[in-house]
């Protein structure tokens, strides 16, 4: 069965889900907007993990606790810097997507919550970033609820438009 996808405007934070995602930087450390909300909101046990994995390659998916947050589990996931969609962008950004299933399907995870990654600092594209998000979820095979989350209104209405 496919993984089915719901939008939705919110705080990820408080998501009440298996795992929520985490967009990260390479080094896993605590960064600002969505990754700063999360650890804020996980703990200092959420650092101490983190800085024990120490890396993550972008495109890749790491995996920790979610210590006090609802969620059980925090997907990292390093999404690209945009840089005009030369760089092998939109294949490092669908990676993201994949690599995070893949890591919470191997933790039992059955519930997920993705931000809408790499298009805050990273400069990704609102609009594209969508359709990747979309299309790269859409082909999962695995049987998983999708949450993506929007941060603001636009962002949604990107998301319900393509679902």
């Amino acid at each position: 069965m496919p993984a089915r996808m719901t939008a939705l405007l919110g705080d990820i934070t408080t998501e009440t889900v298996d795992a929520i995602v985490n967009a990260a930087n390479a080094h896993l450390a605590r960064g600002g907007g969505v990754c700063g909300a999360i650890f804020a909101a996980a703990g200092p046990e959420l650092e101490v993990a983190c800085a024990r994995i120490g890396h993550c390659a972008t495109g890749d998916a790491v995996i920790t606790p979610g210590f006090r947050l609802p969620a059980e589990w925090i997907v990292h996931t390093v999404g690209p810097v945009w840089h005009g969609g030369r760089d092998g962008e939109p294949d490092l950004l669908a990676s993201c997507y994949r690599r995070s299933l893949e890591v919470a399907q191997a933790a039992d995870v059955t519930s997920i919550a993705f931000p809408a990654i790499s298009t805050g600092i990273f400069g990704y594209p609102a609009r594209a970033a969508a359709e990747i998000a979309v299309t790269t979820v859409r082909a999962f095979p695995g049987d998983i609820d999708v949450r993506l989350v929007a941060f603001d209104a636009e962002t949604l209405g990107l998301y319900e438009s393509l679902l």
